[in-house]
């Protein structure tokens, strides 16, 4: 079984920039983000099946997702909003462990924005946290969507706590600072992780 090695962090952490810095160190990276996009492209059956669900105006003329509707329309029903994790969770969870199989690096690093909301944190050997002050959340927010601070409030409310996430946390990376300063976290942290994969390997050999 490959070592799991999850991350985390609240939006406008900074979650891209540290894996692919993990990346860079040839890490394989598994993203939950890219693959749920990946399961509602184009031609896809979750995609058919949301159009069937909540009308023909949920693809755009490019065939593609109206995701700024979607996520207006299951905002407003918990109802539709489990149809929905029914749907695309089980395809998820396909995909992430068909990549986790084909994956060559001795552990994989596995983003999951929501790790702490779906309580998957159980299913990785090391949980690791991506930390910055909820004010640097929001201003991130504001300049990287173009929203208002009020939306941006809004998104991290709906998110686990910061310190819900660093309750799980077995390593933290603070982003708060220089870019540079992710390199050497990042780099100490795959050498650890690397041991760390290569003493569960040893564990299992009988």
């Amino acid at each position: 079984m490959k070592y799991k090695v999850a991350l985390t962090g609240g939006i406008g952490s900074g979650k891209s920039t540290v894996a692919d810095a993990f990346a860079e160190q040839g890490a394989n990276v598994i993203d939950a983000d890219v693959i749920a996009r990946q399961v509602v492209e184009p031609g896809t059956p979750a995609l058919r099946a949301i159009a069937e669900k909540f009308g023909d105006e949920m693809i755009l003329a490019d065939g593609s997702l109206n995701r700024r509707l979607l996520r207006e329309h299951i905002f407003a029903s918990d109802v539709d909003k489990r149809w929905l994790n029914g749907l695309l969770h089980p395809l998820i969870q396909q995909e992430t462990e068909r990549q986790m199989a084909r994956a060559t690096s001795p552990y994989v690093l596995w983003v999951v924005p929501l790790l702490v909301e779906n309580q998957l944190y159980h299913k990785a050997d090391r949980v690791l946290v991506i930390d910055v002050p909820v004010e640097t959340q929001i201003l991130r927010t504001m300049r990287r969507d173009g929203v208002t601070r009020e939306h941006a409030e809004q998104i991290l409310a709906a998110q686990a706590t910061r310190d819900a996430r660093l309750a799980v946390a077995d390593d933290v990376i603070d982003n708060n600072g220089a870019p540079d300063a992710i390199a050497s976290d990042v780099a100490r942290l795959h050498a650890h992780y690397l041991a760390l994969a290569a003493q569960a390997v040893s564990q299992e050999k009988p």
